[in-house]
């Protein structure tokens, strides 16, 4: 028997072309990299055309994440910055309600943080002189306004809200150990300044403008009466250490380098607190920091 060729297709009868991923539907688009037929559900906007979600993904993986320049996820809105910003502002909101409760509660005082109170050394950083006195507030925030958001482009949001609290941990701490009562953004303000002067330093800029902004405060402090340098030098101290370690970390261990610095700040922090015993402090009404 000989067997029979199968049919010829007409001409103008090819197959309709149909989405890969769902056969049922027709379709005359084509993926850009791999050209399977896609459907509208399936289609992804490219640079030219369209792609299926395969190669998305794929070209997906093989991009890497947009860095900060001294590591962690690039930052395009400074939440940290606003965080901080908001927090102080609503620690104020509450001392225009209860100036006496709240201050009495979480500003700086050492012999109450030498009794057990130690959640002082972080929370006295969020208040400031109550109202009706406004200058205090103002301009600290001013200051975490116009070089927060850059510190924070610059170091990535988590390592500088670790920047941030080690700063103010550093500066309740000289308080505690050598002033006498204290309150102000002001400790975690200094250490601003100082790691804008490291970061800078780091990336070869002009870092003579810095160093006025430093010592014009620093001048301040030691000039205007109730301002209080121990809160103020170890805020810019801490500041500095902890953004050199964070600046100056080599690129192949940078995360392990600037997670070891910021663990090495905050466990001699601690342990200056908890080793040393300080004095007996008489005066016990705040003064602005």
């Amino acid at each position: 028997m000989t067997s029979q060729p199968p049919p010829s297709t007409p001409p103008g009868s090819e197959a309709v072309p149909t989405c890969y991923r769902h056969p049922e539907r027709e379709t005359y688009v084509r993926c850009q990299r791999c050209e399977r037929p896609i459907c509208p559900d399936c289609m992804r906007e490219a640079a030219v055309g369209h792609q299926c979600v395969e190669c998305v993904r794929e070209g997906n993986q093989s991009v890497r994440p947009a860095q900060a320049v001294f590591g962690g996820a690039a930052v395009t809105v400074p939440r940290v910055t606003w965080a901080l910003l908001a927090a102080n502002v609503l620690a104020y909101v509450a001392e225009f309600l209860s100036p006496d409760e709240v201050i009495g509660r979480f500003a700086m005082f050492p012999v109450d943080v030498y009794y057990g109170e130690w959640w002082r050394l972080i929370t006295s950083a969020f208040l400031h002189a109550p109202p009706p006195s406004f200058w205090h507030i103002l301009f600290n925030m001013w200051a975490l306004f116009a070089i927060g958001p850059e510190l924070e482009r610059r170091l990535g949001s988590v390592r500088f809200a670790a920047l941030y609290l080690l700063s103010a941990l550093g500066g309740s701490v000289a308080v505690y150990l050598f002033g006498t009562n204290a309150l102000g953004a002001s400790t975690a303000i200094y250490g601003l300044f100082g790691a804008l002067f490291v970061v800078a330093r780091r990336l070869g800029y002009d870092a003579r403008g810095v160093l006025w902004l430093i010592g014009i405060n620093v001048v301040i402090t030691f000039v205007v009466p109730g301002i209080s340098w121990q809160g103020h030098l170890g805020g810019l101290v801490t500041g500095v250490v902890v953004a050199a370690g964070f600046a100056y970390a080599p690129a192949r261990n940078r995360a392990a380098v600037q997670l070891g610095t910021a663990a090495a700040v905050l466990v001699a922090l601690i342990l200056l607190v908890t080793a040393l015993m300080p004095g007996m402090h008489p005066q016990l009404i705040p003064i602005t920091g």
